[in-house]
């Protein structure tokens, strides 16, 4: 039996995206304009979200009475822990998109930064 068609030796195959530093991660982004199949949460910006509120819980219950307390508690920086608790100021669609997977170029490092309280806002200056 022969085939009248030969078979190529090499197949190349382009997809067109970048590799982005997420969390001290690399996270592959696809071009605009493409439907993501898979979509992951930045697992580092999840887990900062549930400490911060886990944080709050234990601040609100009496459980410990300052700040200050909590953090030599947790063996972490007073002041760390403020920024990262300021995450729970979050309007709840914003943390809704960030534990979807939907908060695009929404990162830890941009979150610690200073945001508006009001939650229109928010949305105005994350994106």
């Amino acid at each position: 039996m022969s085939r009248t068609v030969p078979i190529p030796e090499t197949v190349v195959v382009q997809v067109p995206f970048q590799f982005v530093k997420r969390g001290g991660r690399k996270e592959m982004v696809m071009p605009a304009g493409t439907v993501a199949r898979c979509v992951q949460p930045d697992s580092t910006l999840v887990k900062a979200l549930a400490r911060a509120f886990r944080w709050k819980r234990m601040l609100e219950s009496g459980e410990f009475a300052t700040i200050g307390d909590l953090a030599a508690q947790e063996r972490i920086a007073a002041s760390y822990m403020t920024r990262v608790m300021r995450l729970t100021l979050l309007a709840p669609e914003i943390v809704e998109k960030i534990v979807e997977g939907l908060g695009d170029g929404l990162g830890l490092a941009a979150l610690l930064e200073p945001f508006p309280l009001e939650w229109p806002e928010q949305h105005i200056h994350l994106g």
